[in-house]
């Protein structure tokens, strides 16, 4: 289980209108819960028997008896009708993400007692919802058999689970931006909209930190903890020591700076003069913290960590962040990708960065030098980075950005990395995304994304969507990877073909 992301306890509260048989809705719920422990286990949610929700008071009753079974989410289900008031009010009162999911009616011959209404009284929900300015997540179709309603509840989860994380997420920078780097600034207000607390620090103060930590006794642990994940891929013995020594800076610095947040992320300093100053490139180390769930963006990406973050709630594994980098050269994709795999030319790119991929998402790694900086720059201050090529699979090409206009914009693309060879260098792979030519010129280009865009291995598409819209992006404003046949707002509708 990766650590830093918190885990979801959902309590199932049933609610009903007192002008229909509260048995609909008590039965209704028993059902829902031994379906979702029957098929996802009892870990993850809490059957409130305290009292179906009529009334204000009865609210409270429910809310409290949530809140002491440790509940951080909360499924509002509709067994019938349901009181719109007091089901919404429960909503408002309760501090976590909040689904609505409603029943579904069970046979054609039991449509008098047993008629629910549900399907009806979610419409009274959804507009009482807005009347009080509370946000809750409500399925794409949230009316449901015990069974699909069990399996909508699952589906809530990664993203309460992000929604929880962010309220409770510390971002800790260090060091402005390198020079040039413009793209990776953004107004940080946004973060505070989210609940996420920022720490910018000074590259000076990680620098004092680094050498307090010189003669660290757990560095010999660290560094066998390193040999081991590295085993033929350890080219830089010789760098290891120093390697732990800022991975243990980190760690304490995490654990000291915190303070009220439960989860952290990371937006770390990397050049120009961090080589020249700590004698090495942090690539590797950033690999292992995230893959440990702790992201670590470069280039201090504060927009990038926090996508890391939601993305690692979202899949529970570790996450990557890489440059949108290098179009693959026409002979490559004739010899390695033309007839082999169903993606044109310009569906396909190649994501990279220096070497911070955690070791487990990579086809094969070793410890090298980074070859870029290598260029102007003595190349043994320049070890340090992960190489290798990252493992064929699918992914999620994702991100959460407040742009120059203070705005909360985000986009999300699935897609696979090709089983071909790279023939590069870094922490690379060479990804193929549908009607990427396009997504690329009129989301990424026309909506003013920078060129670090955060990776989840694995199709999370649907859940990462949910997620941005609950946390305030307007629909209009997720951009994603559209087909043919659907238009972007800006493209010319003469070069269609």
């Amino acid at each position: 289980m990766i650590a830093n992301i918190p885990q979801i306890r959902a309590g199932i509260v049933a609610v009903s209108r007192d002008c229909f048989p509260e048995s609909l809705s008590v039965n209704r719920r028993r059902a829902v819960v031994e379906a979702y422990e029957k098929k996802y286990g009892r870990e993850s949610i809490y059957e409130c028997p305290v009292c179906i929700v009529e009334s204000e008071l009865h609210m409270l009753q429910a809310l409290e008896d949530v809140k002491k079974a440790g509940c951080n989410a909360l499924v509002v289900y509709l067994g019938n009708f349901g009181p719109e008031i007091a089901e919404t009010m429960l909503a408002s009162n309760f501090e976590g993400p909040v689904m609505f999911v409603a029943a579904a009616e069970e046979r054609g011959d039991n449509l008098i007692q047993g008629r629910g209404d549900a399907y009806c009284g979610m419409l009274n929900a959804s507009y009482n919802l807005k009347l009080r300015n509370v946000r809750a997540y409500i399925p794409e179709y949230p009316v449901g058999t015990a069974e699909e309603c069990a399996d909508m509840i699952h589906e809530f989860l990664p993203i309460a689970r992000a929604a929880v994380g962010l309220k409770n997420l510390k971002i800790i920078s260090f060091g402005p931006r390198p020079l040039n780097f413009l793209a990776c600034n953004a107004p940080i207000k946004q973060l505070y909209n989210l609940g996420v607390e920022i720490e910018e620090n000074s590259e000076l103060d990680l620098f004092e930190a680094f050498h307090s930590h010189a003669g660290d006794p757990r560095i010999p642990e660290v560094v066998r903890d390193m040999e081991e994940e590295l085993g033929e891929g350890n080219k830089k013995p010789e760098i290891l020591v120093r390697l732990a020594q800022y991975e243990l800076t980190l760690l304490d610095w995490v654990e000291c700076h915190k303070g009220s947040r439960e989860y952290v992320a990371i937006a770390g300093k990397c050049w120009p003069a961090f080589q020249t100053q700590f004698g090495f490139v942090p690539c590797y180390v950033n690999s292992r913290l995230t893959g440990r769930g702790i992201p670590v963006s470069c280039e201090v990406d504060i927009y990038g960590a926090l996508s890391e973050f939601i993305g690692t709630c979202v899949s529970q594994d570790a996450v990557t962040l890489l440059d949108i980098n290098n179009s693959v050269p026409a002979d490559l994709y004739q010899e390695d990708i033309a007839g082999k795999f169903p993606y044109e030319h310009k569906e396909t790119f190649m994501g990279f960065h220096c070497g911070n991929t955690c070791s487990k998402k990579l086809a094969f790694c070793e410890m090298k030098h980074q070859f870029i900086m290598a260029r102007s720059l003595p190349e043994e201050v320049t070890q340090g980075t992960l190489e290798g090529d990252i493992a064929p699979g699918n992914i999620t090409f994702y991100r959460l950005q407040s742009t120059a206009d203070c705005k909360l914009r985000g986009y999300i693309a699935q897609g696979e990395v090709l089983p071909a060879s790279t023939r590069s260098f870094g922490a690379i792979g060479i990804f193929a995304i549908p009607q990427m030519g396009r997504f690329y010129r009129h989301v990424l280009i026309e909506k003013n994304y920078p060129h670090h865009g955060a990776v989840a291995f694995g199709h999370f598409g649907k859940a990462l969507y949910e997620v941005f819209k609950y946390i305030g992006v307007e629909a209009e404003e997720i951009g994603f990877n559209q087909p043919k046949e659907m238009r972007y707002p800006g493209e010319n509708p003469f070069g269609l073909s």
